[in-house]
């Protein structure tokens, strides 16, 4: 009797051994890439990623820093990464340039329900209000997406005519304190940060974010490859609420995501990535916005109008057309995505 049930006691623990392997080996692989560097609001993802909730859900997530949100589409329309990081004028861009491209991106989930693109000047420059643009010399990257959407905020603003220098992103902000230009145009929690460390005080740093005039873009959303979506529709849905959740804690106590970059990259400097991570929190992520519409929704309507936008600003090829840029189909319900901070 008791080597009978030795051995019912040992095939049930084989039994179970073998069936965790299962698995494990089933977690589906995906390969994401974050628009960027492993800065700090990079924690949206990479907590998630320490805290074993995609694992949880049966998928084996891998995250790579990007170079930029164009290269991000790229890759994804290539089917080198099956999800990334991506700023929404940048998706429409390549969908409105590439018709007959196989495989274009679709985004999924909105993360940046503003876009995080402002104009920035130093006070020395007499620069105050977007009027005093007129007539001034600007500097951003030709790719950069406040450049791209500068008809957007001139006209919302009524701005005259001004001039551009390109120049490599690691040197925008030292032109600008040089006095190369009067103004450059980037993200705001990067610029701002950028300029500080440079020796600028905040308090003689003039900010100008596009979403507070007039502009009212979406800005970086999770996309996904239309393989993907169509082959694995429960791994896309089980990653949408594995980053709800991870997300929520992130956007609930930041210092405990910034542990999740400094794993990965070693030599960042904690304070300072984790107030870019505030403050891309406050700005864009739990912005007043996104606490309107819903933490990874978008209005149909605004979103109609930043197709329109987008494709005269861009002077894109064809126009944009949204049906085909954007599935909310796979959002989790509204009880998994509540999970923007309480004010």
């Amino acid at each position: 009797m008791h080597k009978r049930q030795f051995l019912r006691t040992a095939a049930a623990l084989v039994a179970g051994t073998l069936a965790v392997g299962v698995v494990h080996a089933q977690n589906k692989p995906i390969k994401f890439q974050l628009d960027w560097r492993f800065e700090g609001p990079a924690a949206l993802f990479l907590h998630p990623v320490s805290k074993g909730y995609f694992r949880d859900a049966g998928l084996d997530v891998t995250i790579d820093a990007g170079s930029g949100s164009a290269g991000t589409v790229t890759r994804v329309a290539s089917g080198t990464y099956d999800m990334g990081l991506a700023d929404m004028a940048a998706l429409m861009e390549f969908h409105a340039n590439n018709p007959d491209a196989p495989n274009k991106p679709v985004a999924i989930m909105m993360v940046y329900n503003n876009t995080p693109a402002a104009v920035l000047a130093l006070k020395s420059s007499g620069i105050r209000s977007p009027k005093d643009l007129t007539g001034k010399k600007l500097g951003a990257p030709v790719f950069d997406a406040g450049r791209k959407a500068w008809p957007i905020f001139e006209k919302a603003n009524g701005v005259g005519p001004v001039s551009w220098t390109s120049m490599d992103p690691p040197l925008r902000e030292t032109m600008l304190v040089r006095g190369d230009v009067d103004a450059i145009t980037g993200f705001s929690f990067t610029s701002l940060l950028n300029l500080e460390a440079r020796g600028v005080k905040t308090e003689d740093i003039v900010v100008l974010p596009y979403a507070q005039y007039g502009v009212k873009l979406y800005g970086n959303a999770i996309i996904a490859s239309p393989k993907l979506l169509r082959e694995h529709p429960a791994a896309v849905r089980a990653f949408l609420a594995a980053f709800a959740k991870g997300a929520g804690e992130v956007m609930a106590n930041p210092a405990t995501g910034i542990q999740a970059v400094k794993a990965r990259d070693g030599i960042i400097n904690t304070d300072l990535e984790l107030r870019r991570l505030r403050l891309a929190i406050d700005s864009v992520v739990a912005s007043p916005d996104a606490r309107a519409e819903g933490f990874g929704r978008v209005n149909p309507g605004r979103l109609s109008l930043m197709a329109s936008q987008v494709s005269d600003a861009y002077q894109t090829k064809t126009r944009v057309d949204v049906s085909k840029v954007w599935d909310g189909s796979f959002l989790p319900d509204a009880r998994v995505l509540d999970v923007l901070p309480k004010r």
